[in-house]
Order: C-alpha cells, then structure tokens, then sequence
C-alpha cells in the first residue's frame, strides 16, 4: 500500500491502516524532510466541534466524532490540549439570522449549543463586544505537528515505512497495482495508491492517469500574534458567510498561552507561497488557465477586495478584529508564519465544500480535505483506509 503525502492525513490512513489490517505493508512517500509541514503544521491548532457544516456531510460526521477522539489521542499519548469552548459572535444585527441558523445546525449535528446575549457574553469575555453569541462547548485546541509526528511514530513502530525527501515525480499503473517514481530515482511499488498530497493532489491524481474533474486553488491564510494576550481567554469567531468555506478572522489562544489572529484568505501565488514574494510561474498559470479560477472572481470579487485590503494593510486587518474586540490597537498585531489552504475549485468556478474522495482502479485520491481535516483526520483515515484496503 503506497501513501503519496506525509501531512496529518495521509499519516493518519498509514495509522489505520496498521491497526485494520496489521502485517500489510504500507509505505508514505513524504517530499519534505519531515511530516507535516505544510497545511497541518501551519494552521491555528483548533479542534473543530463540527457546528458549521452540513448535516449529514462528511465533514459533520468526521468532525463530530473525530473531536473527541483528537482529544483522547491527544491524552493518550500527552500531547498538549485543551478542551476551551469557543464563542461565535454577532456584531450587526443582519449576522441574527445567520446566528441563529448555527445554532440550528450545531442542534442537527449532536453538538451542545448556548445562546448568550451581550451580558453572558462579557462572562466569558470581558473584553469582547457583541449584540448575541453562541457558546460550543466540545471546541478545543492541540498540536497538530506533534499529533502527525505521533501518527508517523505509531504507524512506523506497527511496520510502515514513511520515506521523506520522496516526491513522487511518475506514477506507472498496471493490472498489478502502482509504481511510484520518486525525484530522487527511487521506485516504490505497490497494490494501492492512495493520493494524499494536499497542494498537489490534483496533479498527483494526473500523474496517475486520472481526470480529477477539479483543481487546487491556494489560498493564503495570513495571521498575526497578539502582543496582548490578556485581551481574550479562549478562542471568539465571527459569524461566518455561508457562501464561502472561509471562517472570517478570528481568535485563538493555543496551547502555547499565546494568541493567534486571523487568518484572512487571499489568493496564493505559489502553491506553496506563504508570503506575496513567493511568485511560482507554473503554479500562477495553472491556476489562471482553470475557468473555475475566473468564475470565482466574477462571482466573488467584492469579497476578495476586503481580503486584499486587510492582507495590505495591518489598519484594516486591525479594524476587522475590533468589531469584535475594540481594545485591539494596530500596534498589539506582529507577524505570524501563514498557511496556504488547499481549496478543491470546480470548473463551473463551485468551491467543493466537503470533504471530496474519488475512487479508480487501484487508486484513492483525496481531493479536498482543508479544514477540519486535521481534526477529522482519524476517521477520516480510517474511511480512506477502508476504502483501500477494499481494493486489495
């Protein structure tokens, strides 16, 4: 069983693997030099409870049962974590309804839900301001890059093999199964192939002969510190836009003490660019020559100006987070390291909102696993497992 991507997910399939079926060979092919550097080491560490996504989506039914098994991985092998809570905040009346229909959703997903008003509000978050508020109680933050080196650890000590500085550049697929050529020269066979290159999936998926019917538009998530962390106890969210898989910027006290902000999303210029400097013509061009890509900028452009402006200017990225805490001063934000989400994009310019895994003769490619897939992540191995293994 071959596992192209060493991130939180691809890790996680290698783990359930070793468990399903123990004695199956299993190796990931990781091209960095240690797992986890990309989407899973780069985002805020939030356990997601599941409140925003559909029900009845693998994203609800991931992220539900997937929270607490995170946790209790976590406690199972001391890896720093906190069940937090979180607080989801209305600033205008017109973010009422939107508000309301969370709570609704979360109620449909088995999450336990509180409605606050301004004053509970100030219970939870003296600092924060807000005309209404819900309180998710299952929300909690970790470590993810020490979760995936535990996954790496544990799937390693059950006999898999995770090979890094392995790109897989060439995929051979016969009657028999896969062969994998790595930039490197190594050539690594297999029965089955699982695709869990994140920012590459796609063209993974390509390599492989298949046609995945999509493509990886990055996008950027750019976050700040908070010079104060006093400010806030826990983590405070906006209420999101449902049009979009973006969750507004927020903030999130990890498990450091400190206290993240944002992230914003703006288009990437690399798949791999986690800063404006970091210009990739190949990346650009498949991304300009996607008719999805020129879709979403008719339909969305207003969005993406606000986007753009707050990535310019520190001001405006100030101003979105004093709607919600108006002590916040431009001089309390410093840089922080971004991340770049790996957004599956449709050719009629749709932005795929679930969890997206497509099957092909010996071969399983996960399409689009961007957030909550570091906190669905062991379920979501074990359905990937699941369907590999159904393969052999």
């Amino acid at each position: 069983m071959l596992i192209v991507g060493g991130g939180i997910v691809g890790l996680s399939t290698a783990y359930a693997l070793t468990r399903a079926r123990p004695g199956t060979k299993v190796a990931v092919l990781e091209k960095e030099l240690a797992p986890a550097r990309h989407q899973t080491g780069r985002n805020s560490g939030v356990i997601h409870s599941g409140i925003y996504y559909r029900p009845g989506s693998l994203k609800a039914r991931f992220a539900v049962t997937g929270a607490a098994e995170m946790v209790k991985f976590c406690a199972e092998y001391g890896i720093p974590h906190e069940v937090t809570g979180k607080l989801i905040v209305a600033t205008g009346r017109d973010e009422l309804p939107r508000l309301h229909a969370l709570v609704q959703r979360g109620r449909e997903n088995g999450i336990p839900v509180r409605e606050l008003g301004p004053a509970q509000i100030s219970e939870y978050e003296p600092r924060v301001r807000g005309i209404a508020a819900i309180h998710v109680g299952t929300t909690g933050i970790c470590d993810y890059g020490a979760v995936a080196a535990q996954l790496a650890e544990a799937s390693e000590t059950a006999g898999a093999d995770v090979l890094y500085g392995a790109e897989a550049v060439a995929v051979d697929r016969r009657p028999w199964g896969v062969a994998v050529r790595t930039g490197d020269g190594r050539i690594v066979r297999g029965r089955v192939m699982v695709n869990c290159a994140g920012l590459h999936c796609d063209r993974v998926a390509r390599l492989a002969g298949d046609d995945p019917g999509m493509r990886i538009v990055p996008f950027r998530g750019e976050y700040y510190d908070l010079a104060r962390p006093s400010l806030v106890r826990g983590l405070v969210y906006p209420v999101p836009d449902p049009a979009f898989p973006f969750l507004g910027v927020h903030l999130t006290r990890g498990v450091d003490g400190g206290v993240h902000v944002g992230p914003n999303a703006v288009p990437a210029l690399a798949r791999e660019g986690y800063g404006w400097a970091t210009v990739r013509p190949g990346d650009l061009a498949e991304t300009l020559a996607w008719p999805g890509s020129w879709q979403i900028a008719r339909q969305h452009w207003r969005y993406g100006a606000g986007e753009l402006r707050r990535s310019l200017s520190k001001r405006a990225f100030a101003e979105a987070v004093r709607r919600m805490l108006p002590s916040v001063e431009e001089s309390d934000l410093r840089p922080a390291p971004a991340g770049v989400r790996a957004q599956a994009v449709l050719r009629d310019g749709t932005l795929a909102d679930d969890f997206l895994i497509k099957e092909s003769p010996r071969t399983v490619h996960v399409l689009n696993a961007p957030s909550p897939a570091a906190t669905a992540s062991l379920p979501i191995g074990r359905e990937i497992a699941t369907r590999a293994l159904a393969q052999l």
